[in-house]
């Protein structure tokens, strides 16, 4: 495994906390995206600690990210809480969007990890990009993995 000990959790989206789904509701207004959360297909939080491994504690990146991620029947929405930090928000539509399973990749051999590279357009970027979405190698990670993949390939057609 990589820097990170991963674990997914699905949740339903009632569930997820205040905090979050009012930032999330703050972004899709900024950007005026509509009632992109009228049809939640799925909701996962995944929680990624940092191994302690060393001297200096594991390598680049935050100690703790927990990260609330939201399906619906058209968008990817992804709430990122970095070392109990400030909310960032993303958010892309599935026909926008490529996703891979990150086991998967030509990277999966130099770094091991869980989760799913996503690319393409996101709402709040003029270029496109690539992001990594971390998730455990557990029941609700690989549920997650099979239902955004699905999604993603039905929002094309």
């Amino acid at each position: 495994m990589g820097y990170y000990n991963r674990s997914t959790k699905e949740i339903a989206f009632n569930e997820i906390p205040a905090n979050v789904i009012n930032s999330i509701r703050a972004y899709i207004e900024k950007h005026t995206l509509g009632d992109i959360l009228a049809k939640p297909v799925m909701c996962v939080v995944s929680t990624s600690e940092k191994i302690k491994k060393g001297l200096f504690g594991g390598g680049p990146g935050p100690k703790l990210l927990i990260q609330t991620a939201i399906l619906t029947d058209h968008w990817l929405i992804l709430a990122d809480n970095v070392d109990q930090n400030a909310l960032y928000i993303k958010s892309m539509q599935l026909r926008d969007i490529m996703v891979e399973d990150y086991e998967k990749s030509s990277f999966h051999a130099m770094i091991p990890d869980t989760g799913m590279n996503i690319s393409g357009q996101f709402t709040d970027a003029s270029d496109l990009g690539t992001i990594f979405l971390p998730l455990g190698r557990d029941a609700a990670g690989e549920k997650f993995k099979s239902a955004l993949i699905e999604a993603a390939q039905a929002a094309k057609k």
